[in-house]
C-alpha cells in the first residue's frame, strides 16, 4: 500500500510537469535528417516540440530497460540453473522418502506377521 501511495506521489507531479511542458512547447519544429543539404532536405520531420521531447523520453526508457535486462542475463541464467538443481534435489529427496516409507512399511508388515502367527 505504501509503495502505491509513493508511486502516486511521484507519478502525478511527473504527469503534471509533462503536460505543462507539452502545452508550453506545442509550436512545430522541423527536424532535418539530411546533413548534406539542410536548406532543401530530402528527409525532414515536422512535429510539435513536445513530440520530440516525449520521443526522446520513450527511447531513453526503452534503451535503459534493454541495457538493464541485458546486464542481468547472467543472474537470470544462474537462477535458472539453480532452480533446475533444486528441482532435481527435491525429486531425489522425494524418491528417497518414498523408498524409506516403503521399506518401513515392509519391515512393519514383517514384524506384525509373526505376532499374528503367535496369536493364532
Amino acid at each position: 500500500m505504501l509503495k502505491r501511495i509513493l508511486w502516486l506521489c511521484v507519478a502525478f507531479p511527473a504527469a503534471a510537469l509533462l503536460v505543462t511542458l507539452a502545452v508550453a512547447n506545442r509550436h512545430s519544429v522541423r527536424l532535418v535528417l539530411d546533413p548534406f543539404r539542410p536548406e532543401t532536405p530530402v528527409l525532414s520531420i515536422v512535429l510539435p516540440f513536445y513530440g520530440y521531447l516525449f520521443g526522446a523520453l520513450v527511447i531513453g526508457v526503452l534503451l535503459g530497460g534493454t541495457a538493464t535486462w541485458l546486464s542481468q542475463s547472467r543472474w537470470r541464467r544462474t537462477a535458472r540453473t539453480r532452480s533446475g538443481e533444486a528441482k532435481r534435489w527435491q525429486a531425489e529427496a522425494d524418491r528417497l522418502m518414498r523408498e524409506r516409507d516403503a521399506e518401513v512399511a515392509t519391515r512393519n508388515k514383517a514384524l506384525a506377521a509373526p505376532d499374528k502367527r503367535n496369536a493364532a
